[in-house]
């Protein structure tokens, strides 16, 4: 006759979730756990074998262990472990072997002092051939295992054993997560008198079970989207009955139904049922979609740190819009980025009409205000210090006003500053801002107070943008000191300028601070009036392509070529602080900081009105570091347009590690072809690449 038992395993899936939470992070999203029952194979009087079926007991152990309430020595342990028992049936415990006596040639084994202290090496056998790879599941067991957690401690003999058996327990959990349902594992463990003990954990896993049936029950419920929600479930059938790729699937399954737009869908616990004698399984998985929704209203629940009508420009839909998920967790981060919120709770609650859903926001406020304070060092700019102040509301809705003071051996500045972000839209910022500032450069001295507001569209981190703009105004009023031509003859002159600088950039690479694949295009355009003796326009325009072209997943080429020129006055009659400059970090690698292109008779550099810089380096990662070769280029020129010759060029090598937030850059350069004044080498350190 077929006995079938029908036994809720909850216990033991529950257990495979949590063996799994370490390599697959979504099965945290997962509510529940997979329900599983077991078809014993025929035969009376037999226990059900399955997930939850007792452990049997498998005393394969080379050291015979000792009484501990012995007064003297523990008994000696047997010269060799008893040779494995043979495979039982199913569900039956395997047959005991009695311990062989030892032949009269073999000379007695050494006692084992129960509280003696020992240090053990562990092996597993058995992890061949499976389906699973051995790698990953020899890292899952070592995440798990009370051997493997103690194994730099010494530890007695009682205290092996019992890490042991908890392991052997482990082991054979981890193999029956990933589809061997038949999986044994036997444990021994041999002593080497008072040297090291070896642990070593015999698996035999047995056949792989695979899925004969997988069935998502009423998902036909959402209509023409229920294939691309059946899509979202890559278990199918003939696949291995693997515990985390179950879970994982049931995660991407509720992901799939919000983005789908059904924000009320359940998912019911996955009933798996094993049948031993097929070495197969079959899932069925209930699915209630309900109906899909549009976003409705946004409510403020609690204190109310910005209005709805703020609330709604900073979200990415609008009434009526079909209700995605991606767009409520994207909401969730932008306000948190906003800096002005500490926490961020958003609940769909159904909305007025049955195909709505209205998002209920609760917001905890951070705190505003803040105190900053900057030290550092260059080789091109020497000592700086700089202080700040910021209250990021002092203008609501998200108006940060800044007071900041800079003092330095090159700069002096003291300024405010206002920025409103998501100003009239999401990701759209005002700036207005005046500084009065003093620059002491070796091409120039300038004096100059600066009134400038500007409106730009910018990318994030949350949300990397393709395309950017800025549109800007300044008024600058700067007396500034400098020679004539490139001679050593002083000057000092005062500038009236108005500048519109304007800027249109293209992002098609793949992360915003370390791209690896795609390309970049940035222009930027500022017409310019200057009233020095008689007033005089000019354009200063620039251009910048930077390109990433994959070698493997550790390595990229990356390149960058920039041209800039100033067309409508000659050099000389434009301020020094207006001109073109190349050398430095951001420039040409191996210089200092605006060291290239012409000098005067001091050996100082004037800038010039055109400019030409390219660079190449190879960015290869080792885990969380990598190194980066690089060589770069560039020249400075007096007319308007440049014709690529006489570049300097620099070369060298950079370090950086990839910091959760983006990678570290530190680079250090020389020029190869040094002039006077130039050092040998140069230091730059910053956030993200250099381009």
């Amino acid at each position: 006759m077929q006995w079938d038992v029908r036994r809720r395993t909850s216990r033991n899936l529950a257990l495979a979730t949590a063996l799994f939470a370490w390599p697959v992070p979504a099965l945290a999203q997962v509510a529940g756990t997979l329900d599983a029952v077991d078809v014993a194979p025929q035969g009376p009087d037999l226990p059900a074998p399955g997930p939850l079926s007792p452990m049997d007991d498998l005393p394969d152990i080379g050291i015979a262990w000792p009484d501990l309430d012995a007064p003297d020595e523990a008994p000696a342990a047997t010269a060799e472990s008893p040779p494995p028992a043979p495979p039982a049936a199913p569900g039956t415990a395997p047959p005991q072997i009695a311990q062989p006596a030892p032949p009269a040639e073999t000379p007695p084994a050494a006692s084992v002092d129960a509280d003696a202290q020992r240090r053990y090496r562990i092996v597993i056998d058995g992890l061949d051939g499976l389906a699973v790879a051995k790698d990953r599941l020899r890292g899952q067991f070592d995440a798990l295992s009370a051997l493997v957690a103690g194994e730099r401690k010494d530890a007695n003999v009682a205290q092996i054993d019992r890490r042991a058996r908890s392991d052997e327990s482990m082991l054979r959990e981890l193999l029956r997560a990933h589809g061997y349902y038949d999986a044994r594992v036997r444990t021994r463990v041999e002593g080497q008198g008072g040297g090291v003990v070896t642990v070593t954990l015999i698996a035999d896993a047995g056949e792989v079970y695979h899925f004969s049936a997988v069935e998502l029950a009423g998902l036909e419920a959402a209509g023409n989207k229920a294939e691309s929600l059946r899509n979202a479930f890559p278990v199918k059938q003939d696949d291995v009955v693997d515990a985390a790729a179950v879970n994982a699937a049931v995660a991407g399954l509720k992901v799939a139904l919000g983005r789908e737009g059904f924000p009320f869908g359940k998912i019911e616990e996955p009933d798996i049922v094993i049948d031993h004698d097929t070495h197969t399984a079959t899932l069925k998985l209930a699915v209630v979609p309900e109906h899909a929704r549009r976003f409705g209203h946004i409510e403020i629940q609690g204190r109310q740190l910005f209005s709805v009508k703020h609330l709604g420009r900073i979200a990415r839909f609008s009434p009526g819009d079909p209700y995605d998920s991606a767009k409520v967790d994207d909401f969730r981060r932008a306000l948190i980025q906003t800096g002005l919120v500490s926490s961020v709770t958003i609940t769909p609650r159904a909305g007025a009409t049955s195909d709505t859903v209205d998002m209920v926001v609760a917001l905890e406020r951070a705190p505003r205000r803040t105190i900053a304070g900057e030290l550092g060092y260059g080789t091109g700019e020497g000592l700086r210090a700089e202080v700040s102040w910021q209250h990021r509301n002092l203008i609501k809705p998200e108006g940060a006003v800044t007071f900041r003071g800079v003092a330095g051996t090159q700069e002096q500045l003291i300024g405010a500053q206002l920025r409103r972000n998501n100003f009239k839209d999401r990701d759209r910022v005002l700036t207005a801002q005046v500084l009065a500032s003093h620059t002491n450069r070796d091409a120039y001295d300038a004096r100059t107070l600066t009134l400038g507001a500007g409106l730009e569209r910018q990318t994030n981190i949350i949300w990397q943008k393709d395309w950017t703009w800025s549109l800007g105004a300044e008024l600058l009023a700067s007396d500034e000191k400098d020679v004539v031509g490139a001679t050593n003859i002083p000057r000092r002159r005062t500038f009236f300028i108005a500048a519109a600088p304007t800027s249109l950039s293209y992002d098609g690479s793949d992360d915003l601070l370390n791209p690896m694949r795609g390309f970049r295009l940035a222009g930027r355009v500022s017409p310019e009036v200057s009233f020095q003796g008689s007033p005089f326009a000019y354009v200063k325009t620039q251009f910048d392509a930077t390109g990433y072209v994959p070698l493997s997943d550790r390595a990229t080429i990356a390149g960058r070529v920039r041209v800039g020129s100033i067309l409508g006055a000659s050099r000389d009659r434009i301020a020094p602080s207006r001109r073109f400059y190349a050398g430095g970090g951001g420039s040409v690698r191996g210089y200092g900081y605006q060291r290239i292109g012409p000098r005067d008779l001091n050996n100082d550099p004037i800038g010039g009105r055109s400019l030409a810089e390219f660079s190449l380096e190879a960015r290869v990662r080792f885990g969380n570091f990598g190194v980066v070769p690089f060589l770069d280029g560039g020249n400075l020129y007096t007319d308007a347009l440049p014709d690529f010759s006489g570049l300097r060029y620099g070369t060298g090598l950079g370090v950086r590690y990839y910091s959760s937030f983006g990678p570290i850059r530190v680079d250090v350069g020389t020029p190869l072809d040094r002039r006077p004044g130039d050092a040998r080498v140069a230091v730059y350190v910053s956030l993200g690449q250099a381009f």
